[in-house]
């Protein structure tokens, strides 16, 4: 799948999960503004809740994400009301993309997209999901060989170059998920960090895309690693030389009438 330009607006003919809860002061930035990461682990409550209620849920407690896409459309604020509403808008038998959208109650708005990999618990390998599990995603969606492909393929740079920043990023004991990894809202924040200095970046419509490649592990020492290029700002998660996740970030995305 391509990723387009912009996310769409919840289809009218598609079933959907919806859950909500009150934007609290720990979730949101200085200005009062939902934090990326506050973005991805309201990804990951909703997809725990909505396990709850799918068929054979309780066989599909873990997942990997591979991908995670969030169109920034207009701030979600502090003292809003968030709905959320999850669907699948592309499936296979053993990974698919989940949407997410995000409604403010004062009209806050973030779309988001994740490619996820569902995985053995036993095997700790990519695993078949159940036919009972995997039926309400083959309903919602007429996309159902869904392949991986990376869109962010820009290799590490050479921190020696002009344009390239560089800044420590210390891994906390409270970072470390039940599968043993960093857990993915912990990059958010990384991004969070390295975007302090491109705060124009961030001025709303924007786009934020994160592919994780390699998990980081407690005890790493993780370098970020920036490179600016007009509205696009690339980072780069590395560890000794190696880049382990990267994102980019444009304040190119179109916004919807």
């Amino acid at each position: 799948m391509v990723i387009p330009p912009v996310l769409t607006e919840l289809p009218t003919d598609v079933e959907f999960y919806e859950t909500g809860w009150p934007v609290r002061l720990a979730d949101t930035d200085a200005d009062q503004r939902l934090l990326l990461d506050a973005v991805a682990r309201y990804l990951q409550d909703i997809g725990y809740e909505h396990l709850d209620v799918m068929p054979d849920g309780e066989l599909h407690r873990a997942w990997v994400v591979r991908r995670t896409v969030m169109d920034i459309l207009k701030p979600v604020e502090f003292g809003e009301r968030a709905t959320l509403r999850r669907w699948c808008n592309a499936t296979s038998n053993r990974w698919c993309n989940m949407r997410v959208q995000i409604k403010g109650s004062n009209g806050g708005l973030v779309e988001t997209e994740a490619f996820l990999i569902h995985f053995s618990e036993e095997t700790g390998m990519p695993a078949r999901m159940t036919d009972a599990f995997v039926g309400p995603m083959l309903a919602s969606t007429d996309e159902h060989r869904l392949r991986w492909k990376a869109v962010l393929t820009d290799p590490l740079p050479a921190t020696a170059e002009d344009d390239v920043q560089t800044g420590d990023f210390p891994l906390r004991v409270t970072d470390i998920d039940r599968l043993g990894h960093v857990n993915n809202s912990v990059y958010l924040s990384g991004l969070e960090e390295a975007l302090s200095l491109h705060r124009d970046i961030t001025t709303v419509p924007y786009r934020v895309i994160i592919e994780y490649t390699k998990p980081l592990m407690g005890g790493d020492k993780v370098e970020l690693v920036t490179r600016r290029a007009g509205d696009i700002v690339d980072i780069w998660f590395a560890v000794s030389g190696e880049a382990r996740a990267v994102a980019q970030v444009a304040a190119t995305v179109t916004k919807r009438p």
